[in-house]
């Protein structure tokens, strides 16, 4: 374990637990009481620190190892997850009439997924607590990242997928060597059953929202986003948002950060989720608790009907003095379109949601042109072609003729310059 970590405190009764006897959640207020990891960060930021970061040489999530629930020693076996690149965008901050806009590319992570950085820290949690097989439901995503990091460090995986999960992050599980198991039903019977199972063959719980170490993975991603500008943020950061942990562990980043002197502000949390599933953004504007909604969206890694971890999410809106929109699935397709065409960069519907998140944001005035803003995406285009495919016209299927070709693309205009 970690030595600077103080200890595990319930986010409902505020009760602080010793970390060597606590599994996952609060053992006063269930499976409600999600955990959150406390740090002495007075004793870190003497040896993490502006110094010590122009020092280090190590580009993977792991250069941020003191603010880490791990230990190190089994780190450079580890795939290189993390210190993707931060694009300051090209062209397509003007096409949205915006001041300065950058993307975090999370989709060049060895799985495609930001949510390789969560699965990295269950790996190394697992083999710390000496347990071989390590389980999950998930969309797709946590699934993948799971298996490929079980598989680079010879651990087990049972994998619990929804039926809808789509057949590129199927390959991958399966390409990985996982327990594949698709459950007849959406993801709350998925979740419901991969718990069951857990408990029953008491596996390691790489299941994100009750496991308070997976957030700390996910932070790191705001930590290079800080650490990659310089420590000067941007006024926003937009994610997609499902079950919760991805902005929370957001927040958790900039938190970490604010509190070793590192930085004076948390920019201000854009949360973006589907129009057919957004319980959080329902609560988020009614200032009620999140109920349980429909799971209607071809965004599959946001599509969580019942999220775990709703307290965090929206602390972390909150505190940031940020905001929740949703959005259309025709938006999304759009928006997908729009960061390939004008970026190059393919980013599944889950991520491009952030892109149409940040236009609506804009078109709501939450969001003024003359601010800054990071968005995240978070998996790469790749893991979903049915949906690209859905975003983009059919491609013409010619004769081998040029005066053919040449007829098509005077009629299109396709040789004139934009």
């Amino acid at each position: 374990m970690n030595p600077y970590i103080l200890g595990l405190q319930c986010t409902m009764c505020q009760q602080i637990f010793d970390p060597n006897q606590i599994k996952t959640t609060c053992p006063i207020c269930g499976d409600a009481g999600i955990l959150d990891v406390l740090y002495d960060y007075e004793a870190i930021k003497k040896d993490l620190n502006l110094h010590s970061l122009s020092s280090n040489q190590d580009r993977t999530m792991f250069r941020y190892q003191q603010l880490l629930p791990v230990e190190d020693k089994h780190i450079d076996k580890m795939l290189k997850i993390g210190w993707t690149p931060l694009y300051r965008t090209n062209r397509l901050h003007h096409a949205l009439s915006i001041k300065q806009l950058y993307i975090k590319d999370d989709g060049q992570n060895p799985s495609g997924s930001l949510k390789d950085r969560a699965s990295a820290i269950a790996v190394l949690r697992a083999i710390e607590e000496n347990n071989p097989i390590i389980a999950c439901s998930s969309t797709g995503n946590a699934a993948s990242s799971l298996a490929a990091s079980a598989a680079r460090m010879g651990l087990k995986t049972y994998i619990f997928v929804p039926k809808r999960a789509p057949v590129g992050k199927l390959a991958q599980l399966q390409i990985y060597g996982a327990h594949v198991i698709m459950v007849d039903g959406d993801y709350k019977d998925t979740y419901n059953l991969s718990k069951k199972a857990i408990d029953h063959y008491g596996w390691y719980n790489r299941n994100a929202a009750i496991n308070p170490y997976l957030v700390e993975g996910k932070k790191t991603v705001a930590l290079e986003i800080a650490e990659q500008l310089h420590f000067q943020l941007t006024d926003w950061v937009v994610v997609s948002v499902g079950d919760g942990c991805t902005i929370a562990g957001v927040y958790k980043g900039f938190y970490d950060l604010k509190k070793l002197g590192l930085i004076q502000t948390i920019p201000k949390l854009l949360g973006v989720q589907s129009e057919g599933c957004n319980p959080l953004v329902k609560a988020f504007h009614t200032h009620s608790p999140c109920q349980w909604t429909e799971e209607n969206t071809l965004a599959d890694s946001i599509s969580v009907g019942v999220p775990r971890n709703p307290i965090k999410a929206l602390h972390a809106i909150e505190a940031s003095h940020g905001s929740m929109v949703d959005v259309s699935d025709q938006s999304i397709l759009d928006a997908m379109r729009l960061m390939g065409k004008y970026e190059g960069i393919f980013g599944e519907p889950a991520a491009a949601a952030a892109l149409a998140g940040l236009q609506k944001a804009i078109k709501q005035q939450i969001i003024k042109p003359n601010e800054s803003m990071v968005i995240i995406n978070t998996g790469n285009g790749l893991k979903d072609p049915q949906n690209a495919q859905r975003a983009t016209k059919e491609p013409i299927l010619m004769k081998p003729d040029l005066d053919t070709l040449i007829a098509h693309i005077e009629q299109e205009g396709e040789h004139k310059h934009e």
